[in-house]
């Protein structure tokens, strides 16, 4: 199996037998994945920041890098492999931790997850599994034959979504 690595910012899709797109180090970030089980088209996004008016210029350059850039470009990214929308596809989050802010100032995570769902529902979508908040890191992958998304964590193991 071939292993696509997604770093921050990044958004990566494939309908390639035997890929998968991983991605680590999810804490406030939040990665968004799009499974087609039917058709065996997955994609994901990492997302670090909720609005691109905090630097249009890394927008520019780095869409993946904030929810309301990132979110379009990946479910269209999904729509030149063949994906139609909400009918083809589910939406699975994972991420949106709050592990560097022990007193919950900046809720980055909770940020980051609100602008991704804000974005989906007004595209008539929603998640359908979330493994979102908390206090730990996350690292996630998804696997192009089954469209099944698996977590893991130091000290909780791996576990499916």
């Amino acid at each position: 199996m071939k292993t696509i690595m997604v770093g921050i910012g990044g958004i990566a899709v494939s309908n390639k037998p035997g890929e998968i797109l991983k991605t680590m180090g999810l804490g406030s970030c939040v990665g968004i994945l799009a499974v087609s089980v039917q058709k065996k088209v997955v994609g994901m996004a990492h997302i670090a920041l909720s609005d691109s008016n905090m630097s249009l210029e890394k927008a520019k350059s780095l869409p993946g890098y904030f929810a309301d850039t990132g979110v379009p470009m990946l479910l269209n990214e999904m729509k030149k492999l063949g994906i139609n929308g909400h009918g083809d596809m589910i939406i699975k989050l994972a991420g949106g931790a709050n592990v560097m802010d022990p007193c919950d100032l900046f809720c980055i995570g909770k940020r980051n997850v609100l602008s991704i769902r804000k974005y989906l529902w007004q595209n008539r979508l929603a998640p359908r599994t979330e493994d979102v908040g908390g206090s730990f890191c996350r690292t996630v992958w998804v696997e192009v034959d089954t469209g099944k998304v698996f977590l893991s964590s130091p000290g909780r193991g791996e576990w499916e979504i």
